[in-house]
């Protein structure tokens, strides 16, 4: 056992599975066994393994500059050229762009400018962020403790009150709804929660709104038609910007450029990492609108400096490797073929799975989707302690294709951009199999409704 703290991880079962190489879609491990990898490693992988081109970018760059940093006025071409490519692409006004290293470190960012900019306008009780049940927006003190999953929050004493967190509830029409309840009567319901709570704590004390476009370590929940109409309605009513976290779901996860795209929502802000450089150089991106950046101008001046950043912010290999991949996206059509490959996998399985005994729902747009399991399809009823999940998961595992069980029982796919659809047929046979054999198995342990 080496000793290594392994990040999301149980501490009792570490070094299942040590991969060695990978190339296209798969994955080999130090056996020479073969996987699909199914999740893009961490929803990131997007232009799979062993690509060349960004592998040759990010070599080049080394052996040219291979660093600088780029505090007190120090910059390089990949930075201002990056900066320059994510402004022409952002749905975000006049952009301003800060590079850093993580989407955690992103939307940690996107929190302490928040406080500086209504610091700078006189407004500094305007501090509070309202962020979702069962949201994932990373890990830092600040970023987790916006994130809503009980595994991220136990016994890391996040410091919710201190940092002015709010949570609304999540837009998961299927374990959400109540009784005969339509979605449009859960959409309206929700909101008209959000707007009573956003009214009892003082809409001038409440700076954003933090949504995924649709989720990822939740369970990738796509909220029901015409959620984020009447979502952004009740923002801009009450002067609460709206922080668009497109970490997973940014550079075509979708069929779209953005996950904003897709479900029609138009952000003050927006933090990227992951698909920004195909994971192949840590990098991430947090993009705030011009009239935003224009207010602090006086405030740093005042200071002497914008007292925050990171060493690698803005790393000359990890813009390098982010050029490179957002030319490769453009020149090879890849939002297009994600659409077109993505609309296949999602008919494909609704086609196999909303059928099958041990899945409730099946969700997803474009090319990332996830399978709620369930242990009674009649009530939706679920499994103690993510038992079927992880079933699915090692069944998955076993049959050559690495997924993983999100929010106890969901199992996410995510594969790269660059998949096919021939490839999408092989990755979901494998599932299918796996899914029966993981059926079988809970069927054994007496775990399934009769």
């Amino acid at each position: 056992m080496a000793p290594v703290i392994y990040p999301t991880t149980n501490f009792t079962a570490t070094e299942q599975l040590c991969l060695d190489r990978g190339e296209g879609i798969y994955v080999y491990d130090t056996d020479g066994n073969k996987y699909i990898e199914g999740l893009a490693a961490l929803w990131c992988t997007s232009l799979g393994y062993s690509n060349t081109e960004v592998m040759d970018a990010i070599t080049e760059q080394l052996h040219k500059l291979p660093f600088t940093h780029t505090f007190g006025g120090k910059t390089h071409k990949p930075i201002m050229e990056l900066a320059e490519k994510l402004k022409a692409m952002v749905p975000v006004e006049d952009a301003y762009i800060f590079f850093g290293n993580s989407g955690s470190d992103a939307n940690d960012t996107h929190y302490k400018m928040l406080r500086y900019y209504f610091n700078a306008i006189g407004k500094p009780e305007k501090r509070k962020i309202i962020t979702r049940e069962r949201g994932y927006h990373g890990v830092t003190v600040a970023a987790g403790s916006l994130t809503s999953l009980p595994a991220n929050l136990a016994h890391f004493d996040a410091p919710l009150e201190a940092l002015h967190i709010l949570r609304s509830d999540a837009p998961h029409y299927y374990t959400g709804r109540r009784g005969n309840e339509t979605e449009e009567q859960f959409v309206d319901r929700i909101i008209n929660n959000l707007e009573e709570q956003i009214l009892a704590e003082d809409p001038d004390t409440i700076a954003a709104m933090i949504v995924e476009p649709i989720t990822g370590a939740s369970g990738v929940i796509v909220p029901p038609e015409g959620y984020y109409e009447k979502l952004q309605a009740v923002l801009r009513k009450h002067g609460i910007l709206i922080w668009a976290d497109e970490v997973i779901c940014g550079f075509g996860r979708t069929g779209a450029d953005f996950g904003c795209t897709t479900m029609g929502i138009k952000p003050d802000l927006m933090t990227f990492a992951k698909q920004l450089s195909s994971a192949y150089f840590p990098i991430s991106a947090s993009v705030i609108p011009g009239w935003m950046y224009e207010a602090m101008i006086a405030q740093t001046n005042e200071v002497g400096v914008f007292g925050h950043g990171y060493t690698y912010s803005g790393h000359p290999a990890a813009c390098a490797a982010a050029l490179k991949t957002l030319e490769i996206y453009e020149r090879d059509n890849l939002f297009e073929h994600a659409a077109e490959v993505g609309a296949y996998m999602q008919a494909q399985l609704r086609e196999i799975f909303t059928g099958h005994p041990l899945v409730g729902e099946v969700r997803g747009k474009g090319l990332i989707a996830a399978l709620e399991l369930v242990s009674n399809k009649t009530t939706g009823a679920s499994f103690d302690k993510g038992a079927a999940g992880a079933a699915a998961q090692k069944a998955c595992q076993d049959n050559g294709l690495i997924l993983r069980a999100v929010a106890g029982n969901a199992l996410a796919l995510c594969p790269p951009l660059i998949i096919t659809k021939a490839e999408v047929d092989d990755m979901l046979a494998r599932m299918k199999a796996a899914v029966d054999t993981a059926y079988a198995e809970l069927q054994d342990k007496g775990l399934i409704a009769a």
